[in-house]
């Protein structure tokens, strides 16, 4: 086996536009994409011909929707990933913090005992959110190795990329900060002794 390297560029999509404190999960919200300046900071860090990739929901496509016009590329392609969207919160999804303590007071509680392994009903812990996201990563480094792949993603999908890279758990990964378009690199090197990670920034 020759040895690989896929360089991931990982993006958060733009501020949720009116989230009012709401849990937005997968809800299928609208990007504040107004922040020009920040939007161009980020661009101009980009590689100049990567594998452009996303998640399926709204927020994702227009954040990478204003990267490509803030780099001057029309027409690119962008593989839509599934599994790098954010943590699916079942029923908890577009209620406020302080309506799931009032309505769903015991579970609410003890989802906060163990945020990393608890899943919220009819939603996903945040430890199904490392397994889908690092099967999407292999599944996709092993589809272009040697490239670079700018995927706009999630506060929860970038954490639980980091925690691969790293080898963290759920707890130890949630303590991860990932703000609204920042960049976390990470470069994934395969040889015939197996993977191994560089960490080039978090959070940048």
């Amino acid at each position: 086996m020759t040895r690989t390297v896929t360089r991931w560029w990982w993006v958060r999509h733009a501020p949720v536009k009116e989230a009012g404190g709401r849990v937005t999960g997968q809800l299928d919200l609208e990007a504040d994409c107004s922040d020009h300046e920040l939007i161009a900071r980020v661009a101009v860090r980009l590689p100049q011909h990567p594998v452009w990739m996303s998640s399926q929901l709204r927020r994702a496509r227009q954040t990478i929707d204003v990267l490509h016009k803030a780099c001057g590329i029309t027409g690119a392609g962008v593989e839509v990933e599934r599994d790098v969207a954010e943590q699916d919160f079942g029923d908890w999804q577009g209620q406020t913090y302080a309506e799931l303590e009032a309505s769903d007071a015991d579970r609410y509680k003890k989802f906060w005992i163990a945020p990393g392994t608890t899943r919220p009903p009819g939603g996903e812990s945040f430890a199904d959110v490392m397994m889908r996201v690092a099967r999407a990563v292999e599944r996709r480094s092993a589809a272009h190795p040697d490239a670079d792949v700018v995927v706009v993603g999630h506060g929860g999908s970038i954490r639980a990329a980091v925690a691969q890279a790293l080898g963290l758990g759920p707890a130890r990964a949630l303590a991860l900060q990932v703000d609204p378009l920042s960049l976390t690199r990470l470069d994934r090197i395969a040889d015939a002794s197996g993977v191994v990670w560089s960490v080039g920034c978090v959070n940048a």
